[in-house]
């Protein structure tokens, strides 16, 4: 008879064997900001335009070089609940505002570090996500007052390239403004007369040689795909787009040919071509001069294409069908059919084009509007063209983020420290036990500043001291002198540093979220086997072997 071990009393005996159960300050508390900390102190050193790079290597072997805090979370698989929670915080920072996942975990792992203190000095948690609510509410109160900067036409190409600047800046320093400038272009180059600007309207095509200063503005779409046939260029196109195969037509059904001599073969092969050759003249005979599939091209179709002048373009993937036809204006058809002049789209320029040893196919369209523009991007290795193609799409979600709202706020961390000390003024004013959370608040605002220094190799402390001493005075655009050696201020207007407000509005609130949910768990309970997943039947380690 097997021995029973009895199951400790308390809250344990109710759950099965191998669960575990984590409660109170010690081991669920400070175990999930320990883990939040820990995280946030990883991406915290990849913050600003000095910001060091991770080298990440995923779960199917791909490699990362990057300084996106957005990229290094999507491709870690982190496992512990509560660093999810800011991941998620951050994901969703993302989805919002398109930048600022970095701001999202840095912020919300000091408020959970200062939170840790209070928590050993003996204010309760409920305490301190009450201040720290009071404190974001305050803080989004103050924000609009510290807007120093709008931008009220965003078609004008220098207002909307400077206000792109800081966000390009932190990733590629030293390339701020021929980025910016391109990305500018690209935008401005697509914006819509009535409806919202879309940010899946700019594409990028990376193409690896060159160096950085080649990249360029397409207007219309780029392919690294060779062309099907003989013809290679076309201009003032007319295209006929096509999901199906541009070949001999299979019949639906299943059918059998009686073919009795050598006579009937030859004129049922004959017919077969003939009905493709009538197919392909009555696409011709539309006017088309382009054909675009999103399937293969027979040979006896591409010989008949050739025969009529007709350029022919294959592409694998079925979005970037659907994105040329609205560039192109066109109907994608599921049958090779002829098009009626509606379903055909236009593009003033079709080529084939060599960009280092690469082929390209451009669809160039010469007129002022544009609906979809495309970035080429040049470099010398493909980590490094990863690595602009992200700081693009953090410059282009900016821009859509100032077509919402234009207002921008000082940038390298001037808005922060302005933050902490009228918070820091507000927490006075409080009675309660919160204002200690207020002010633990303002706090964590200095890991911003701190943070850029850090990184960028200055005496942190000194930075803030004089950061303070200048916001005091009521220089409020006061922030730290990224390109100077010793602890130092600049007005960052003078620079073009600015911050979107919306991204900083957003970042501040979900940080504050996560900070609070995670502070208001007290107790960690994992319902599983202990030892990892549960073995297969008839696996080994399972009940099944003898």
């Amino acid at each position: 008879m097997a021995l029973h071990v009895p199951k400790a009393p308390g809250f344990a005996s109710m759950l099965k064997e191998g669960a575990r159960a984590y409660s109170g300050l010690e081991e669920a508390v400070y175990r999930n900001i320990n883990a939040c900390k820990e995280f946030a102190n990883s991406v915290r050193s990849a913050y600003g335009p000095n910001g060091m790079n991770k080298m990440i290597i995923n779960h199917i072997e791909k490699q990362f070089v990057t300084s996106d805090a957005g990229t290094i979370m999507r491709e870690l698989d982190v496992e512990h609940p509560a660093a999810k929670l800011m991941i998620e915080a951050s994901q969703m920072q993302e989805a919002e505002a398109g930048d600022g996942t970095n701001f999202v975990v840095v912020f919300c792992g000091a408020l959970l570090e200062e939170a840790e203190e209070l928590l050993r000095l003996g204010v309760t948690s409920s305490d301190i996500t009450e201040g720290y609510e009071k404190a974001l509410q305050k803080t989004l109160d103050i924000l609009p007052t510290l807007s120093c900067h709008e931008i009220k036409d965003y078609r004008s190409l220098v207002p909307v390239r400077n206000a792109i600047r800081a966000t390009v800046m932190s990733k590629q320093l030293g390339n701020e403004d021929f980025l910016a400038d391109l990305i500018a272009k690209a935008c401005i180059s697509i914006m819509p007369e009535k409806t919202t600007f879309n940010v899946d309207n700019i594409r990028v095509c990376k193409i690896l040689g060159s160096g950085l200063q080649m990249s360029e503005v397409i207007p219309g779409m780029v392919f690294k795909r060779f062309v099907e046939g003989e013809v290679t260029s076309a201009t003032k196109a007319k295209i006929a787009l096509y999901s199906c195969p541009v070949d001999i037509i299979q019949t639906e059904t299943k059918g059998t040919v009686l073919i009795k001599s050598a006579d009937e073969l030859k004129t049922f092969s004959q017919g077969e071509e003939n009905l493709l050759e009538a197919q392909i003249k009555a696409i011709v005979d539309t006017g088309a001069t382009v054909i675009v599939a999103g399937a293969k091209f027979g040979d006896m179709a591409l010989h008949y294409m050739n025969k009529y002048g007709l350029m022919a373009v294959r592409l694998n993937s079925k979005f970037d069908l659907r994105r040329l036809s609205k560039a192109v204006g066109g109907t994608v058809l599921p049958r090779l059919t002829p098009p009626s002049t509606e379903e055909l789209g236009y593009c003033d320029n079709v080529y084939l084009h060599e960009l280092g040893d690469t082929s390209v196919t451009i669809f160039k369209s010469e007129g002022t509007e544009s609906r979809i523009a495309t970035v080429v991007i040049r470099g010398s290795t493909d980590n490094y063209m990863d690595d602009i193609e992200r700081v693009i799409d953090d410059g282009v979600n900016t821009f859509k983020g100032l077509t919402r709202d234009g207002r921008f706020l000082p940038g390298a961390g001037a808005v922060e420290i302005e933050l902490a000390q009228q918070l820091a003024e507000y927490a006075d004013t409080l009675p309660g036990l919160e204002q200690y959370a207020v002010r633990k608040f303002a706090k964590a605002l200095e890991y911003f500043p701190k943070a850029l220094a850090e990184n960028s190799g200055v005496n942190a402390t000194e930075v803030v001291h004089q950061l303070y001493l200048a916001h005091k005075q009521g220089k409020k655009t006061e922030g730290f002198d990224i390109e100077s050696e010793q602890p130092a201020t600049i007005d960052v207007t003078t620079k073009n540093i600015f911050d979107l407000y919306t991204t900083k509005y957003w970042g501040l609130k979900y940080a504050v979220g996560a900070a609070c949910t995670i502070l208001k768990v007290d107790e960690i309970i994992m319902a599983k086997r202990a030892g990892g997943p549960k073995p297969r039947a008839g696996g080994p380690g399972s009940d099944d072997e003898s």
